[in-house]
């Protein structure tokens, strides 16, 4: 018993001694009070320059009375209620709350205060000569947050020595002058050359105002590295910008290769409404960790005026600040006080060590104000008089930290001001506007404008090649368990890629890529369905049925092969399409594609389409190949789910900038995925795919087709002889016609019977002129042409060919079948939906016979 006492006794915790015990209730006493402001500080943080917003608010846990924790408390209050606000402290990762803790809590880096004073005069100079000179001009000054220079300078020069060689970024308007001149290197006078607005006639019917435009340049830091720059342009869909330059860095990265997320950096420049009010913010901001879209680590950067156009904070978000939206996610957040030079460098560097430990998003709130109104055209004092009687005797930043720092300003800021006004001198003498941009080399082998006519690459592939793909298609690896549904399907393609079977589109669309990527052309494919496809049609990745584990043919189809990209995307059309234009957009080589769940969905990318994909090239001269998948067909299937709104294309179609197809068979659908990659024209392609199309015997193919040459964009009609009446359409609703006129007889297989002939448009735009008129041709005796379509009157093709049609009906008169003209694309009734439809075929074969 006393051997047993003794060892209890021994494993006895000792009583710590009174140094120990004082020392930890210290230890606890910090802790709890740290833990308090970790939280709340930034409640109480002086972030508002002017003091008019952002008053402090109690935090919503007491600290506890006492001077030990009152000696804290004001240490803790000098860390977290200063100039900086952190709200970190909803990340679930102890490791990252600990590292944000002890840069914020630890002996803070020493800044450079001369290159930040200098960048201060530069920023503050050029926008006072530019509103010298240029008076009720609009240029979106950044006066009220110029510390924007020396925090971007910062950024790119702490993120040079972590390893990154060059960032991409987007902006708003507000700065973007200031930040060509100042951060990427641009001369003023070139940007005071595009406030004179020479040479209009060289953007005659395009171009874009100087504040939407992008830039490149480089920045070298002190210690010799250099970080290439691009601000990309951007419409004034502010936020839209976003997903887009994701993508862009994205292709860089995967350029770079496994370093890529280390030397590429991704920022966004946010307004602060812009921020709190926009859908796709919140949409891009989701991606951010996604496999298919994660780029390491986006710095998200809102330029706070606290005003959006003439909106107070309160109007503009329903919190206290428009950055509370990414607290949805487990990213820190740093509010500063953009009058604090010091403390906002502090957080560049911060930020930048943060997305480089751990490949995460930051964003900083980088709260000012706006010394003129929106535009500068504006006069603020109408909507904020309290505010503006505040800004009016608010001296430039650069004046209030160059007397923090105990330096006389003026002599610098005399010198800047000269250089300014000598190069505003010299562009008020320029006779051409400057080229702000260069184009990486990637874009030397590819060009937009118009179609070159020796770019017209056979797209053919022959049956031993088809067979060799196919069998590569339609195995699995050993030991895998194939679903039997799809391993049944797996079989009829064997007989389809053998020549053995008609070929379906989907079979054909996996030989367009299979054949690409053999010959090391990247392909990439992403949507809501796009591994399986929302008509259980694709199948480009096999799921074994006990393990879920994923297989994907296509990423083996031969040693040296292009890189093969398919993903499921999260449930968004405007970000996600945002981000795979971007992507195309450094990233020619390659074959990119977004598919739509449903044709119609895309019109929650209405931006992106508008702003980026039809109007890139007037624009900014930028070019794109992205390709969009929208399934259109009509089935009873209700209105959103039946039209993919090809008149809203047609309309947004000019100049060559896009180009509109409807592939009638699986051949012509290989031909055009194939055709997109092959060609150096680098233009959008808009591609309305099939539905119950998909399987349509009458659509489908054989290995012969796929051998032809290339992409027919008018298929004639060469089995009917002499008929009198030509029928013109796209898509489902000629291949109905023609199984109908066979069994009417109307197809000059039975004697006595009228003939109509049929003719496929496969491309609507650019609109194939010449294809058509040696189709019509064909059939002069013809005595009338009939465009039908399956759309209502006012939508389709209708509107967009009529007039084309008759210009090349040679007199003879052009007659229209379609639906009538509705509000909605088309009815939610099965039954309702058969009986126009068999009104359409009977008007177009029946009516006259």
């Amino acid at each position: 018993m006393r051997d047993a006492m003794a060892t209890s006794s021994a494993t006895r915790p000792s009583k710590p001694s009174p140094q120990r015990a004082e020392s930890l209730r210290d230890d606890l006493v910090r802790e709890t009070v740290f833990d308090v402001f970790r939280r709340w500080g930034f409640l109480q943080a002086s972030l508002d320059p002017l003091g008019q917003y952002l008053a402090p608010e109690p935090f919503p846990l007491s600290i506890p009375d006492g001077p030990e924790f009152e000696a804290v408390a004001a240490e803790a209050r000098r860390v977290y209620c200063g100039s900086i606000g952190a709200e970190f402290m909803h990340i679930a990762s102890p490791e990252k709350r600990a590292w944000i803790q002890q840069r914020l809590e630890g002996p803070q880096p020493e800044v450079d205060q001369k290159r930040t004073l200098s960048l201060l005069i530069k920023a503050d100079l050029f926008e006072q000569v530019a509103q010298q000179r240029y008076l009720g001009t609009k240029r979106f000054s950044l006066e009220g947050l110029t510390s924007l220079i020396p925090f971007l300078d910062q950024i790119f020069v702490t993120s040079a020595e972590l390893g990154v060689t060059r960032a991409l970024f987007a902006m708003a308007h507000r700065g973007r002058l200031n930040v060509m001149v100042n951060t990427i290197g641009r001369t003023a006078e070139e940007i005071f050359t595009n406030f004179e607005d020479v040479d209009p006639r060289s953007i005659m019917g395009g171009g874009d105002v100087k504040y939407h435009k992008g830039a490149t340049g480089d920045l070298v830091t002190p210690s010799g590295k250099t970080v290439s720059l691009h601000l990309a342009s951007n419409p004034s869909h502010l936020e839209a910008t976003n997903p887009v330059i994701i993508g862009r860095a994205r292709a860089w990265q995967e350029r770079i290769g496994a370093e890529g997320t280390k030397q590429v950096l991704p920022l966004v420049i946010h307004g602060d409404a812009a921020f709190a009010g926009q859908g796709i913010t919140a949409e891009t901001l989701n991606l951010a960790s996604l496999d298919g879209y994660n780029v390491g680590g986006t710095l998200q950067i809102i330029t706070n005026n606290l005003l959006g156009f003439t909106a107070n904070p309160e109007e503009s978000n329903s919190s206290r600040f428009s950055s509370d939206l990414a607290k949805r996610l487990p990213i820190p957040i740093f509010h500063v006080n953009a009058e604090d030079p010091d403390a906002v460098l502090r957080i560049a560097m911060l930020a930048a060590e943060y997305r480089h430990a751990f490949g995460s998003d930051v964003v900083i709130d980088l709260i000012g104000y706006r010394r003129h109104g929106h535009s500068e055209v504006d006069d603020p004092t109408v909507t904020q008089p309290r505010r503006y009687a505040l800004i009016k005797d608010h001296a430039a930043l650069y004046k209030i930290y160059a007397e923090k720092i105990g330096v006389d300003a003026a002599p610098e800021a005399t010198a800047v001001q000269q250089e300014m006004l000598t190069d505003q001198k010299a562009a008020s003498q320029a006779k051409v506007k400057p080229h702000l941009h260069e184009l990486p080399e990637y874009w030397n082998s590819f060009y937009g404008g118009a179609l070159r006519p020796e770019d017209n690459p056979s797209t053919a592939i022959g049956a031993e090649e088809i067979a060799s793909l196919t069998k590569t298609l339609t195995t699995a690896p050993e030991g895998f368990h194939v679903h039997p549904k799809v391993a049944k399907l797996l079989e009829q393609r064997v007989d389809m890629g053998n020549n053995k079977k008609p070929m379906d589109y989907g079979m054909a669309e996996l030989l367009a890529y299979s054949s690409l990527l053999k010959a090391g052309i990247p392909v990439r494919l992403t949507g809501q369905d796009s591994q399986r496809g929302t008509f259980n049609q694709r199948h480009s990745v096999l799921i074994d049925t006990e393990t879920e584990a994923r297989w994907s043919p296509l990423s083996n189809v031969a040693p040296e092969q292009g890189r093969w990209q398919v993903y499921n995307s999260m449930l968004s059309e405007a970000a996600c399409l945002g981000f795979e234009y971007g992507f195309a957009r450094d990233y020619p080589e390659a074959l990119v594609l977004w598919e739509a769940q449903f044709g119609d969905f895309a019109n929650g990318a209405q931006i992106i389409i508008d702003q980026f994909i039809t109007a890139g090239e007037a624009k900014w001269g930028l070019l794109s190949g992205v390709t969009m998948l929208l399934p259109h067909g009509y089935e009873g299937q209700g209105p959103e789910h039946s039209s993919a709104r090809i008149e809203r294309y047609l309309q947004l179609s000019a100049q060559a900038n896009i180009q509109v197809t409807q592939p009638s068979t699986a051949a012509q659908y290989f031909h055009l995925l194939r055709r997109q990659a092959l060609r150096k024209w680098r233009k959008p392609l808009i591609v309305f795919t099939p539905k119950s199309m998909l399987r349509h015997p009458d659509a489908m193919s054989t290995v012969p087709d796929l051998a032809a040459d290339q992409f027919q964009m008018v298929i004639p009609d060469t089995v009917v002889r002499a008929p009198q009446r030509v029928l013109l359409c796209t898509g489902k609703i000629g291949h109905n016609l023609r199984v109908e006129r066979a069994k009417r007889g109307l197809d000059g297989k039975q004697e006595g019977k009228p003939r109509v002939a049929i003719i496929f448009i496969d491309q609507l735009y650019p609109w194939p002129e010449a294809e058509l008129q040696a189709a019509l041709d064909m059939h002069g005796r013809a005595q009338e042409i009939v465009w039908v379509q399956e759309e209502p009157a006012n939508q389709g093709a209708c509107n967009f060919v009529m007039p084309r049609l008759k210009r090349l009906s040679r007199g003879r008169p052009v007659l229209k079948i379609t639906r009538t003209a509705s509000a909605s694309p088309a009815t939610g009734s099965a039954k309702a939906h058969e009986m126009e439809e068999k009104t359409l075929i009977d008007l177009a074969l029946g009516s006259a016979y």
